[in-house]
């Protein structure tokens, strides 16, 4: 997989609120699997492995097998780069609103000048 479309994989994972939220319980909470983790969520169990098998192909969580059930823990190598990735991204945001902040001002100053 190339940087790009894992940027891509690792965005599509943390778009989803649920997914987030799932993130959030497992980071607190520690492994848990996807029936544990449904009882904490307003979907189902079944929404919950849809959502856990996206956030695994990101890389985000990993799942163990126990027996029959399988338990799912953070990847906290594979946040930290996401955080990182998102810090990046805000980064260049604030740049940008700032230039936009700049030539606001420049126009408007100029505009008010007699």
């Amino acid at each position: 997989m190339t940087d790009r479309s894992d940027d891509e994989e690792l965005w599509a994972a943390i778009a989803e609120p649920g997914r987030r939220r799932l993130l959030d319980i497992l980071l607190s909470g520690g492994p848990a699997t996807a029936t544990t983790l449904a009882a904490d969520l307003p979907f189902t169990r079944q929404a919950v492995a849809k959502h856990l098998a996206v956030l695994e192909r990101a890389g985000l969580v990993e799942g163990h097998r126990h027996g029959r059930e399988v338990r799912y823990a953070v990847r906290p190598e594979r946040l930290d780069v996401a955080a990182r990735a998102m810090a990046a991204v805000a980064a260049r945001w604030d740049s940008r609103l700032q230039a936009i902040k700049r030539l606001a001002e420049s126009i408007h100053r100029a505009a008010n000048q007699p």
